[in-house]
């Protein structure tokens, strides 16, 4: 067991409606729900939010959405112009789970170094 909150954001209908939308090359076959949503990023937060998760997301949510804009858009001029927390939470469902265990044998490497 590792000392991190997994965190895990899901669409909904807003951000598959803004993904369609920002993408005019591929009209023809627009991305579903089931399909932006079946490899999502798992975001590890220290664990001392556990008791407290609302608030560190309330500091936090920009970071995320904004991350998971990146993901589908890397031009922000492409982004919505409203991201507020109201914005991000009619968007996105946030999950996390305070267990989370590593069965992994090897060691945990950053392969941006």
């Amino acid at each position: 067991m590792i000392n991190r909150i997994a965190v895990i954001i899901r669409y909904e209908s807003p951000f598959i409606q803004w993904i369609n939308k920002s993408d005019s090359y591929d009209a023809a076959s627009p991305v579903t729900i089931d399909e932006a949503n079946e490899d999502s990023t798992v975001y590890l937060v220290d664990d001392k939010y556990a008791d407290n998760f609302e608030s560190w997301l309330k500091e936090n949510y920009k970071t995320l959405f904004e991350n998971e804009l990146y993901g589908w858009y890397t031009d922000p001029a492409l982004w919505p112009e409203k991201r507020d927390l109201r914005t991000f939470r009619k968007w996105c469902t946030v999950e996390y789970y305070t267990v989370v265990l590593d069965l992994g044998r090897g060691g945990i490497f950053d392969d941006d170094i």
